[in-house]
C-alpha cells in the first residue's frame, strides 16, 4: 500500500499496471500478504487506536457544532466493542476462503466443445481496478485491502477528512507489511490529495468499478459524476413486517436487535409494518421494550390508538405521531416508524400480505427487508415478491453483512441488479472472460452446405 499525492491520471495508471501483475500472482503469495497485514495491524493496535481517538475528539466537536451527524461519529469509532477484533478477524477469514479466480491457473465455470480440437471455456478473473470512496469508516481500509488482494484487484482508496489520522495509521501498518510480500506496492493506494474525487471519477480508461461507502449525498454524487460503473446503495431503508401468526417473544428480540443493535448501520430497521390483527397481541411488548431502551416510536393512527389503550401512561406519553415522510426516512438513530397494514373488509391474510409487500416495494431502498411469521408459505411468498437484495424470514435485518454471510468481510452492500447484489465479497469482485483454444480453425470453415458443422457439446468442469 502506498500513501500518494500523485495526479489522478498517475494514480489510476499505476493501479492498472499493478492490477495486471496482481491478477497473475499465485494464491499463496496473496494469502501470505494477508497474514502479514493481520500481524502488522495487530502490532500497531495502540498507535492506530490513539490516532482514532484524535479523529473522534475532532469529530465530537464537529457534532456539537452541528457540522457532523452523530451517526457518522459512531461509524468512526474503532474502539466500539468488537469492531477492532472483527476487522482483524475479517482479514484472516478472507485469507482462508477459496481463491475465486485461481485453480491452476483459473476457475472454469463453463466448458463447451465447439468442434473437434476447438474448446470454449468461461474462466473467472478479477475486475481490475477498484476506486473506493468512503466516509468515516477507518476499518474499510483493512476490509478493502484484504478483499482486493485476495481477489487479484488493485484498489484506490479515498477517505473522508473526519478519519484522516486513523487512515494514515492503518495505511502505514499495511504498507509496512506489504513491503515484505510479492504484492505490488501500487496495488493498494490511499489518496491523500484533497478535492481529487471528481478527477478520479473521470479516469474511466484505467478504473473499472467505483464503490462509494457513505452518505446518501456521496453515493448520489458519485453516480451522477462518472461514466465508470458504480456499485453500492444510497440508503438503507429497511422494513420488518409482522404477520399475525409470528411468535411474539421472537418478535421482541428481533426488533430490539434490528433497531438498537447498531442504529447507525445501513442494515438497521427503519419501518415496522404490522398486521392489523397483531396490534393487540404483538405490538405492546415490542413498543414497551423499545421505549425502555430509549427508542422513539412514530406511529400511525391505528398503532398509536392500540398502544394508548395497552401501555401504561408513562410510556404512552412518549408515543409520537408519524407523518408520511417518516416512511421514506433513513433515521440512522433510535427512531422507528410504525405503520399498520389494514385488513380491509375482513380480507384474507394473503391480501394483507400483498399490501405489506406493495408498501415495501414502493418505499424500501431495496437493501434488506424481513418478515416475521410461523408460516413457511407466507414467508416464501414474501421473499419471492419483495424486490430487495436481502429478504429475510424470522431473523434480524442486521444479518445483512458480509462477515455474517461467511464472506470474511465486504466491500459494501449493493442494491444493483447487474453483476453483484447484497453484501459484496470475493465473488462480487470477480468477473469472467472466454478462452477459446483451437488448432488453426477459422470462422470461414463453418457455414453453408459444404462447411464444417458446429458440435456445441457441453463438457463437464472439474
Amino acid at each position: 500500500m502506498s500513501l500518494t499525492d500523485s495526479s489522478p491520471a498517475q494514480i489510476a495508471k499505476a493501479a492498472s499496471v499493478a492490477s495486471r501483475n496482481l491478477a497473475i500472482l499465485p494464491s499463496a503469495d496473496r494469502n501470505n500478504a494477508l497474514s502479514a497485514i493481520h500481524q502488522s495491524l495487530l502490532q500497531a493496535k495502540e498507535s492506530i487506536l490513539e490516532a482514532n481517538a484524535k479523529d473522534l475528539s475532532l469529530a465530537s466537536k464537529a457534532v456539537e457544532d452541528g457540522r457532523l451527524s452523530r451517526s457518522v461519529l459512531k461509524r468512526l469509532d474503532l474502539g466500539r466493542p468488537g469492531k477492532w477484533e472483527d476487522m482483524l478477524q475479517g482479514i484472516l477469514d478472507v485469507r482462508d476462503l477459496e481463491d475465486p479466480c485461481e485453480d491452476s491457473p483459473c476457475i472454469v465455470t463453463l466448458k463447451t466443445l465447439l468442434d473437434d480440437g476447438l474448446i470454449l471455456e468461461r474462466i473467472t478473473c478479477p475486475i481490475g481496478v477498484l476506486l473506493i470512496i468512503f466516509e468515516a469508516r477507518p476499518e474499510v481500509i483493512a476490509n478493502i485491502a484484504a478483499l482486493a488482494i485476495k481477489s487479484g484487484n488493485a484498489a484506490i482508496l479515498k477517505g473522508g477528512k473526519e478519519s484522516t489520522a486513523s487512515f494514515h495509521a492503518i495505511s502505514s501498518a499495511i504498507s509496512s507489511a506489504l513491503t515484505t510480500t510479492a504484492v505490488p506496492n501500487a496495488a493498494i493506494q490511499l489518496v491523500t490529495t484533497r478535492d481529487i474525487i471528481a478527477a478520479l471519477l473521470d479516469c474511466d480508461e484505467h478504473i473499472d468499478l467505483v464503490i462509494p461507502r457513505g452518505s446518501n449525498e456521496l453515493v448520489r454524487y458519485v453516480k451522477a459524476s462518472t461514466r465508470i460503473p458504480v456499485l453500492g446503495h444510497a440508503d438503507g431503508l429497511c422494513h420488518i413486517y409482522i404477520h399475525p401468526d409470528a411468535e411474539p417473544e421472537s418478535c421482541v428480540r428481533i426488533l430490539l436487535d434490528s433497531k438498537l443493535g447498531y442504529p447507525a448501520a445501513c442494515n438497521s430497521v427503519e419501518t415496522l409494518l404490522i398486521h392489523q390483527k397483531a396490534l393487540k397481541s404483538h405490538l405492546p411488548a415490542i413498543a414497551s421494550t423499545l421505549l425502555e431502551k430509549g427508542c422513539s416510536l412514530r406511529c400511525d393512527t391505528a398503532s398509536k390508538d392500540s398502544l394508548l389503550s395497552s401501555l401504561p401512561a408513562d410510556k404512552s406519553a412518549l408515543l409520537q405521531d408519524a407523518v408520511e415522510e417518516d416512511y421514506d426516512t433513513e433515521f440512522l438513530s433510535p427512531i422507528l416508524a410504525i405503520k399498520t397494514v389494514a385488513n380491509p373488509d375482513n380480507a384474507s391474510d394473503g391480501m394483507t400480505l400483498s399490501l405489506a409487500v406493495a408498501h415495501i416495494n414502493a418505499h424500501s431502498s431495496h437493501h434488506t427487508d424481513a418478515i416475521l411469521t410461523s408460516s413457511a408459505s407466507v414467508a416464501q411468498q414474501f421473499q419471492a415478491s419483495v424486490d430487495s437484495a436481502c429478504v429475510f424470514w424470522n431473523t434480524s435485518t442486521r444479518m445483512a453483512d458480509g462477515m455474517r454471510f461467511g464472506f470474511g468481510t465486504e466491500v459494501g452492500i449493493s442494491t444493483n441488479k447487474i453483476h453483484a447484489r447484497g453484501p459484496v465479497g470475493l465473488e462480487g469482485l470477480c468477473i469472467y472472460k472466454y478462452a477459446v483454444s483451437g488448432n488453426g480453425q477459422v470462422a470461414a470453415d463453418y457455414g453453408g452446405s459444404s462447411g464444417r458443422k458446429w458440435r456445441h457439446e457441453r463438457l463437464g468442469v472439474d
